[in-house]
């Protein structure tokens, strides 16, 4: 794993036969006029994500991820496109926790024509800065969109396995873990039995927060930023190694 304030390499985009046109960078089809000024850009990450900071926004232009034009004066610009590579690298980190070297590599895949990706909505801000994701679920309404009992859900709440947050409502995230959930128990695993689950997933959560606590307290403005990077990297790689010593167990069990 390459240091955490070390700057991605620049993935080269596959060269262009010729004759051939040069596919426009993703995202297509929108503005690519910089007016935007970082005051700007950041009102409009912020909708979706409201912790969003100046400091972070250049750090992600440190490396490498977004492009923004300088005036002569040296000020940043950004432009409609600009703000949705962005938030397209912020989703990749808070949904699927995906390390920053990945999120290039997909990037570049898109700016190559290589693969596809539809621009979502931005998601709205509430007043008290939390963002009001429409997959922040009841527990009857999460278990109305997997298909599953009520009672399902709330036993899964009920065993720990999953935690409403403050206001009593459950995350996007958790749907998953339902709908997992609904597969295993059609094996006979329930609620109970997936508790160790969660242990292990919370043991694995302190080992992240021991290792991200020393850059995390660093002084200087993108302590936060980088410590939040090596964190989804260490989750990716987490989950990677679990999965890989459990497939190699279980295919012990049948030789």
């Amino acid at each position: 794993m390459s240091g955490e304030g070390a700057r991605l390499p620049v993935v080269a985009p596959s060269p262009v036969a010729a004759g051939e046109v040069e596919p426009e960078a993703w995202p297509r089809g929108i503005s690519r006029r910089a007016t935007m000024r970082i005051s700007d850009a950041l009102a409009a990450l912020r909708i979706e994500f409201p912790t969003m900071t100046p400091s972070r926004l250049r750090f992600l232009e440190d490396q490498g991820l977004v492009h923004p034009v300088r005036t002569p004066a040296g000020y940043r610009q950004y432009s409609p496109a600009d703000i949705e590579r962005l938030r397209y690298v912020l989703r990749q980190q808070r949904d699927h926790y995906r390390p920053l070297r990945v999120i290039a590599e997909q990037l570049a895949a898109l700016d190559a024509g290589q693969a596809e990706e539809a621009a979502p909505r931005a998601r709205l801000a509430t007043r008290d800065g939390a963002a009001a994701d429409p997959r922040a679920w009841t527990v009857a309404a999460l278990a109305r969109d997997a298909g599953v009992a009520e009672s399902f859900v709330t036993e899964l709440v009920d065993a720990g396995v999953l935690r409403p947050g403050p206001r009593g409502v459950l995350e996007a995230w958790d749907r998953d873990v339902v709908l997992a959930a609904a597969r295993l128990a059609e094996h006979g695993v329930d609620a109970r039995h997936l508790r160790s689950l969660r242990s292990a997933a919370d043991r694995q959560v302190d080992l992240v927060e021991a290792l991200v606590a020393p850059v995390r307290g660093r002084r200087g403005s993108t302590g936060s930023e980088r410590a939040g990077t090596l964190a989804a990297e260490l989750g990716e790689l987490l989950a990677q190694m679990h999965t890989s010593l459990l497939r190699a167990a279980v295919a012990q069990i049948v030789p």
